[in-house]
C-alpha cells in the first residue's frame, strides 16, 4: 500500500511537471514569431516536498531541434525526467516525451515513453484539424497489450499533448499583458481530455542562492484528480526576457508538493537578462 501512495505521488509530480513544459498545438493558436532556438536546452532540478523534508526528487531536461524522421515534421520537442537514486529505491521514473511539428509548428506526433522498474508503456497520439475542429488518435500500450485506442475530438480551441500546455505562455503578448487575464488550453492524455487555464498575477523575483530572476508569475488551474485542487492547483514563474522560459513551478499534490527549480540552459535564442547576479557584502 505504501508504494502505491509513493507511486501515485510521484506519478502526479511527473504530470505536474510535463504540463509546464510545452508547445502549442493548432496553426491558430501559435504567435508570428517562436522564442526557440535551434539546439536550445534547458535542464532543471526537481523536489518533492513533504513537510519539512525537501529532498531532490529528480531532473529533467527539454531539447529543441530540427528534426525530419517523422513524415512532413521539421521539429522535434522533447523532455526526458528520470527520478534520482535516492528516489529509484521508493519509485524509479524514466521517462522520454517527443513531439514533432511540421513546418507551420502545428503538433502532427507525439510519444510518451514510460519506464517505471519492470514496467514500460507507450502513449501515442497523432492529431489531425479540420477547421476549428481537431481529431486525436490516443493509443496506449506495452510489449504485451494495447490498453487504449480511441479518438478523441475538440470542436474548437486550442488543443496540446501532454507536453503541450505552457509554452504557449512563452508565446504570449507580453507588452499587453494585463493583471488576472487567463489563457486556456486542452491537453490529451489518455481517454481524458483535461482543461488547463493560466492566470496572470504580475511581475515577480525569484531567489535562488546568489543569483535572482525577474518573472511573471502566473496561477494554473489544472482539471485533473491527480491534484489536491482545481483552482490554482500549481504556480508558475516565467522569467521576464525574450526567451520565457519557466524559472520555477510549485505544484501542490494529494500528497505533499512538487517543486521545479531552473538550473542551466544553453542554446538559449536570446541571452538570460532575467538573471540578476546578487552581491553579498
Amino acid at each position: 500500500m505504501a508504494r502505491e501512495v509513493e507511486a501515485w505521488a510521484f506519478k502526479g509530480l511527473f504530470v505536474a511537471f510535463i504540463l509546464l513544459f510545452s508547445v502549442q498545438t493548432q496553426g491558430q493558436c501559435l504567435p508570428a514569431e517562436m522564442p526557440f532556438n535551434d539546439g536550445e536546452t534547458v535542464d532543471y532540478d526537481i523536489y518533492f516536498k513533504w513537510g519539512f523534508l525537501m529532498p531532490r526528487a529528480g531532473q529533467g531536461r527539454t531539447s529543441f531541434n530540427r528534426d525530419a524522421s517523422i513524415k512532413q515534421a521539421n521539429f522535434r520537442y522533447r523532455l526526458t525526467f528520470q527520478t534520482s537514486k535516492f528516489f529509484d529505491a521508493i519509485y524509479k521514473m524514466r521517462d522520454t516525451l517527443d513531439c514533432f511539428y511540421g513546418p507551420d509548428y502545428g503538433l502532427l506526433y507525439s510519444s510518451k515513453r514510460t519506464s517505471e522498474g519492470d514496467r514500460y508503456s507507450v502513449d501515442e497520439l497523432t492529431f489531425s484539424y479540420s477547421g476549428n475542429k481537431t481529431s486525436v488518435h490516443s493509443h496506449r500500450y506495452t510489449p504485451t497489450r494495447t490498453k487504449i485506442d480511441t479518438f478523441l475530438v475538440v470542436a474548437s480551441g486550442c488543443v496540446s499533448d501532454m507536453l503541450g500546455a505552457t509554452f504557449r505562455l512563452r508565446t504570449l503578448g507580453w507588452g499587453n499583458m494585463k493583471v488576472g487575464q487567463s489563457y486556456s488550453s486542452t491537453v490529451a492524455i489518455g481517454r481524458d481530455l483535461v482543461k488547463v487555464s493560466f492566470r496572470y498575477q504580475g511581475q515577480s523575483i525569484v531567489e535562488r542562492g546568489d543569483v535572482k530572476y525577474r518573472t511573471r508569475y502566473f496561477h494554473v488551474d489544472i482539471f485533473d484528480e491527480a491534484f489536491e485542487q482545481s483552482g490554482s492547483a500549481a504556480e508558475v514563474w516565467i522569467g521576464d526576457d525574450e526567451n520565457y522560459i519557466p524559472i520555477k513551478i510549485r505544484t501542490k499534490l494529494k500528497i505533499g508538493y512538487a517543486e521545479v527549480y531552473y538550473n542551466k540552459s544553453a542554446n538559449l535564442k536570446a541571452p538570460l537578462r532575467c538573471r540578476v547576479e546578487i552581491k553579498r557584502p
